[in-house]
């Protein structure tokens, strides 16, 4: 599956809510039992997330949506970061089993909303690979073939074995926010109001 957004990959509501439709599609055919996420641009793999005022609420739905879609996932899924993947495309990241990233020192990972009062911050290649926020640091022209072979290793698992513990690891977050969907929604459609120069000053900066 590759993003395709250009110029960046900004995460808008559109693309959410496709990439939430073709994961939908995907857990149809039994026959797919490994997914891997990559992008088409060169160089980033997703600037992060794209908010209107006026989508707020529904933006933040289909960002949940894509969260639980993904991470919710039976299937093998592995993330190649063959760019840099700031804010929401880590968070995209850190929802697949497996993260494989390109080893070049111009590329980064993280959370990077400190003007929004987001404890968080950009990590190079090698520091998000001490920090476990990537499991495998690879060179950019065999990315794809690492994570192809990877892929193959997951799938030797048995799948009942691998969906048995998927689902225990991660049925109680995922209970967790479908219990609380409306208040989150709610508190974040609060927090992009009361910080809504920030995030047009965010989104100016960072030439969405």
């Amino acid at each position: 599956m590759q993003f395709l957004n250009p110029p960046v990959n900004s995460l808008s509501l559109h693309f959410l809510t496709e990439f939430a439709i073709s994961l939908e599609k995907l857990k149809l055919y039994r026959s797919c039992r490994g997914v891997i996420i990559t992008s088409t641009p060169p160089k980033v793999f997703s600037a992060g997330l794209d908010i209107y005022p006026e989508h707020c609420a529904e933006f933040w739905k289909a960002v949940q949506d894509a969260w639980l879609k993904l991470y919710g996932s039976t299937k093998v899924t592995i993330a190649t970061i063959n760019g840099s993947r700031p804010a929401g495309g880590c968070l995209l990241a850190l929802c697949c089993d497996y993260r494989i990233m390109t080893d070049n020192r111009h590329y980064n990972i993280g959370l990077n909303e400190k003007q929004l009062g987001i404890l968080g911050l950009l990590y190079s290649a090698s520091e998000s690979l001490n920090v476990s926020l990537v499991d495998e640091l690879v060179p950019e022209d065999k990315v794809l073939n690492i994570a192809s072979e990877t892929t193959t290793k997951w799938l030797a698992v048995p799948d009942h074995a691998l969906q048995i513990n998927k689902s225990m690891m991660r049925k109680p977050t995922i209970d967790k926010l479908l219990a609380n969907r409306e208040a989150d929604t709610t508190n974040f459609v609060s927090f992009f109001r009361n910080n809504l120069d920030v995030f047009q000053r965010s989104l100016t900066s960072t030439g969405k």
